[in-house]
């Protein structure tokens, strides 16, 4: 049997991809694509320029050769042969039945260049004739007037770069090596460029829930992709710290079911192995309050596991008439309220009686004799406290009670049956709707403090913020 070799931890990252779908294999074929399109137009800018060029200065030799012999012609002083020069080799006295009176040593075995006559009133005038093929680059100037006159044709052959169509070559050669150079520089700076992208990925690729401190490198320099290393290790950090918070809920939850379920367990077996010796009455009332516990546990979690996934129906709320109502239910302690009226919230009407309840729930639990509820709109947030004339929290705890499961000695004394998840929910709730929910300093007692958004904004009569 064939063993198959492990998979290499992270090789998911390092698939490769196929060139063309690749970020600089894309960025390498566009501006390829990009090159050639504007060296075409540039070739032919060039080529059109570079022709009207040549042909310019060879019809501008022509003409002054032209012109030259012309007068010769007309004064009765040309030569035989007619010299020729360096930059116009062809030159012909022509009659006008075509025939040729005197030429230049070049074209003295040639018929007439061209049986063009130019007018008498344009006696100047370019030509380009193709008799054989190779096409010719030449000035008429007809000598006079006359009805009879003749016509000096100058030129010479055009240049083999304008007849072969080598300038065209030329310039489509550079232009396709341009485009390969661009297009590989181009790969290359993307590939450069792209390279701590990649080292990124394969970090991230090594990255499992159950290990979460390994962080992305951050490559030197403020641009886009350092960027993205700090917030991928800033996100990274955010969820460690979120997967051990977690663990440690899941610790606690499970000591905290255990220790019940345990106590339940233990009783119930007491009741059958010794039934003689234990009360069923006061084994039963003990099993109604475990299962009270487990039933608030329960209640909580689902709460928070609600929260997580459904943010509930949001509207418009009268936060005074909420508390007022609340307050009424009865209780061991009174509460009164001071309530500005009018200040509204927006949030989930359900959750905000469930945050309200587990506040004044609370407060009574610890309260001497009654509990103070104010609310007041502060600036742009609706703001209720809730104060108690218990014992109150030390500064060291006041943190410590939002957190899940914990219960100070006090709580524990007063209420053997609570969750210890009523004040993490709570602030919880308050962060759900934008809010904050904290422990602040009072004359006496404990003092929770609430703080929503204002429905309507900062409120025109309200208390200003100091």
């Amino acid at each position: 049997m064939t063993s198959v070799p492990p998979r290499r931890k992270g090789s998911a990252g390092r698939r490769m991809v196929p060139p063309l779908r690749s970020i600089r294999g894309r960025y390498a074929v566009t501006t390829a694509v990009v090159s050639m399109a504007v060296l075409i137009v540039v070739g032919l800018v060039i080529d059109v320029a570079v022709r009207y060029k040549i042909r310019s200065e060879i019809l501008f030799q022509a003409e002054r050769t032209a012109a030259r012999w012309s007068a010769a012609v007309r004064n009765g002083g040309a030569p035989r042969p007619i010299p020729a020069t360096r930059d116009v080799d062809l030159i012909q006295l022509v009659d006008l039945h075509g025939r040729v009176l005197d030429a230049s040593p070049q074209a003295a075995d040639l018929p007439a260049v061209s049986r063009f006559r130019p007018p008498a009133y344009d006696r100047l005038q370019p030509r380009i004739e193709c008799p054989r093929g190779r096409c010719l680059i030449l000035m008429a100037n007809r000598v006079s007037p006359a009805a009879d006159a003749p016509t000096v044709f100058a030129g010479t052959l055009e240049p083999s770069v304008l007849a072969t169509g080598d300038l065209e070559y030329l310039t489509a050669v550079a232009a396709v090596l341009v485009t390969v150079t661009v297009a590989w520089m181009t790969w290359w700076a993307v590939g450069r460029t792209l390279r701590p992208v990649a080292v990124i990925r394969e970090r991230i690729a090594e990255i499992t829930v159950s290990d979460l401190s390994l962080r992305v490198p951050v490559p030197a320099g403020d641009d886009e992709i350092a960027m993205l290393a700090r917030t991928a290790n800033r996100t990274l950090a955010r969820l460690d710290a979120e997967v051990e918070r977690q663990r440690r809920f899941s610790s606690t939850l499970s000591h905290e079911l255990r220790t019940p379920i345990t106590g339940l367990r233990t009783s119930l077996e007491e009741a059958i192995l010794y039934p003689g010796d234990v009360d069923p009455r006061e084994t039963v009332r003990g099993a109604l309050t475990v299962t009270g516990r487990l039933e608030a546990i329960v209640d909580d979690l689902l709460a928070f596991a609600r929260l997580a996934v459904d943010h509930g129906q949001r509207e418009a709320i009268d936060l005074g008439a909420l508390v007022t109502e609340e307050a009424a239910s009865p209780g061991r302690v009174p509460v009164r309220v001071h309530a500005v009226p009018g200040v509204r919230v927006h949030g989930s009407r359900i959750r905000l009686i469930r945050l309200v309840d587990n506040l004044l729930g609370n407060a009574r639990r610890h309260a001497e004799s009654g509990v103070v509820v104010t609310l007041e709109p502060v600036g742009d947030r609706a703001v209720l406290s809730v104060l108690d004339d218990g014992p109150g929290i030390a500064p060291a705890d006041r943190e410590r009670v939002f957190e899940r499961f914990v219960r100070l000695d006090d709580g524990r004394r007063r209420d053997p049956g609570g969750s210890g998840l009523g004040l993490a929910l709570s602030r919880e709730i308050a962060h759900d709707h934008a809010g904050t929910l904290c422990v602040e300093d009072s004359p006496g007692g404990a003092l929770f403090v609430l703080r929503l958004p204002l429905l309507d904004g900062p409120a025109a009569g309200g208390v200003r913020a100091s």
